[in-house]
């Protein structure tokens, strides 16, 4: 197992997208987080974080998969029930595979309802209310972005 298996499983579940953040965690998301989807595993790219594959397992399966050697509470996330893949050898690839799709269909099921009847639609509406919340997202960016400047302009 490794980030790229990794990548092939989440990217082959529903409605899945992926960003890079905090400069080397590959991220999942159960739908586009600018439409309201919540992220539902990550992997760490470079190896410097803790672990190599973080996901949600939700409080019945948290303490369980505690008491396997190379698996921990995800520093940040274990109060949201996610744990940390200390190495790729914690868990064999059928169970890792079984844990991102049960992390996937968790954080489906806890989708606000708005966010469930974007994904409902068909490919091509999602993909341009997507595209057309990000340029609303852009815009009110750069104008809070503009008043800020404006603000500090004023303080001096």
């Amino acid at each position: 197992m490794d980030n790229e298996r990794i990548r092939e499983i989440c990217l082959a579940l529903p409605h899945v997208s992926e960003t890079l953040n905090w400069g080397h965690h590959l991220v999942y998301w159960v739908g586009d987080r600018d439409i309201g989807g919540k992220m539902f595993a990550m992997t760490d790219l470079d190896g410097t974080g803790i672990g190599v594959l973080w996901f949600h397992c939700g409080p019945e399966r948290f303490h369980e998969l505690l008491e396997n050697d190379g698996i921990c509470a995800a520093p940040h996330l274990a109060r949201a029930f996610w744990v940390a893949v200390e190495r790729w050898d914690a868990l064999r690839p059928r169970e890792i595979e079984d844990e991102l799709r049960r992390a996937h269909a968790l954080i489906y099921e806890k989708l606000p309802k708005r966010t469930k009847a974007v994904l409902a639609l068909p490919d091509k509406e999602r993909a341009t209310l997507i595209r057309e919340r990000k340029k609303l997202l852009a815009v009110r960016a750069s104008a809070g972005t503009r008043l800020k400047a404006g603000a500090k302009g004023r303080n001096r």
